[in-house]
């Protein structure tokens, strides 16, 4: 996603219990530190690297991420639907899907709050409460956390708006620490913030931390996939994650790292491009969103019409659905949020309503979910975790019970994923 004009965003830095397999261990640090005879016990760190395909690993630029990936395990992941920022990431501390979260998209309409629409400014937790994110269960357990930058971690989870608004909302629960998303902060400036957590005392120091970074995706955004600048970002960021190791070691902090991307990225271009309005009319309809794809509601008394110039196959590389009729594979739709009707490009291809102002190019994200375009980073590596190398590709939905894993918490109930794919690469 575009990041230039985000207002606000989060990153999760909770510290959870670590379970019995994971011993504590420490490092010679300074002599004059007072954590010099300090036993610490690992640390579980989430970092996401916004729109870090999964294939930029192999560009020859990450030493410290190829590094960690070698040490431990990693993987293509498979986003789930829509491959966008916020769905994906309420995702991936949650361990449901986007249909299931209420996070259907990064722009939504509710039709029991009529004229309110969720941006990603948004931290009512009306938009947020229907899924617990780890950090409020770690919270609940009596483990410390601490979140930067991460989407929804500066929402009060549980909690609703005041009858007064814009007055502050009631009740619900936070991180221990977290901090409000802010672009202008440097990488060494978000390392930094982690680190300090990490300097306090046991009985203050969260045990679940989270950790976010956008420079890919918004290079990758502005220059496509394929460019030389995109690597170079993926270059700085990799440096970002080095100085993270290093800062770690100097505090005698064992940590396991659990590296995620919520998507990939594909490229677009000018020429591919589907105009709604040579086929439809959109006097008839709403349009919440298009780009990636198009989210429509008819207009009332034009539903038939709407249908009967939309549904169905579009040349080769566009298809619309009634929200109910979405294939099965993108478990998507189900969800009040989730308008009627649902007009789906292939990767690389962009939808719109009426033809653009600006010329279509660079990056995109949000397509098909099995598109290798949208495939995500995955690496995990530290104490708790064995040597395995490449595993197989795996929903991201079973991230979160990854994380349960790793922090101590009981297995979750109901969730959509589960730690299939990492047991055999877990120390017991």
């Amino acid at each position: 996603m575009r990041w230039i004009a985000r207002a606000a965003i989060l990153a999760v830095a909770a510290s959870l219990s670590v379970p019995a397999w994971a011993s504590p261990q420490s490092a010679p640090i300074s002599a004059t530190s007072p954590a010099q005879t300090e036993a610490k016990a690992p640390v579980t760190i989430l970092v996401s690297i916004d729109g870090f395909r999964a294939d930029y690993l192999d560009r020859g630029v990450t030493p410290n991420l190829s590094g960690l990936a070698a040490a431990g395990i990693s993987s293509a992941m498979r986003p789930s639907y829509p491959s966008k920022t916020f769905p994906n990431h309420w995702t991936l501390v949650t361990g449901l899907r986007p249909d299931r979260t209420g996070i259907v998209a990064n722009k939504m309409l509710d039709a029991s709050r009529p004229g309110d629409v969720f941006t990603m400014a948004s931290d009512d937790p009306f938009w947020w409460n229907a899924a617990e994110p780890i950090w409020v269960t770690a919270e609940k357990a009596g483990t410390r956390t601490a979140t930067a930058f991460w989407p929804g971690s500066n929402v009060a989870w549980g909690g609703e708006r005041s009858k007064d608004w814009p007055n502050p909302i009631s009740g619900g629960t936070r991180p221990d620490d977290w901090l409000q998303f802010n672009q202008a902060l440097s990488d060494r400036q978000r390392v930094d913030s982690i680190i300090d957590w990490l300097r306090r005392p046991a009985e203050t120091r969260p045990r679940f931390v989270t950790l976010y970074f956008d420079e890919v995706d918004t290079v990758g955004h502005e220059y496509g996939p394929d460019d030389q600048r995109t690597t170079e970002a993926v270059a700085n960021v990799d440096k970002a994650i080095g100085r993270l190791r290093d800062e770690l070691a100097k505090l005698g902090q064992s940590a396991n790292l659990v590296i995620v991307a919520d998507h990939g990225m594909a490229a677009i271009s000018q020429d591919r491009l589907i105009v709604l309005d040579t086929f439809s009319n959109p006097d008839d309809y709403d349009v919440v969103e298009d780009g990636v794809y198009a989210s429509i509601n008819p207009k009332a008394g034009k539903q038939a019409a709407v249908e009967k110039a939309l549904l169905g196959a579009h040349g080769p590389h566009l298809d619309c659905y009634r929200k109910a009729e979405v294939p099965e594979r993108l478990h998507y739709g189900k969800n009040p949020r989730v308008p009627a009707i649902l007009c789906l490009p292939d990767a690389g291809w962009t939808v719109v309503v009426h033809p653009p102002k600006h010329k279509v190019e660079g990056g995109a994200h949000g397509y098909d979910n099995d598109a290798p375009e949208m495939r995500a980073l995955f690496i995990a590596s530290g104490p708790a975790i064995k040597p395995l190398g490449r595993i197989p590709t795996f929903d991201n939905v079973d991230v979160a019970p990854l994380l349960r894993d790793l922090i101590g918490l009981a297995p979750g109930q109901g969730l959509d994923g589960d730690d299939a794919p990492f047991r055999g690469a877990l120390v017991k």
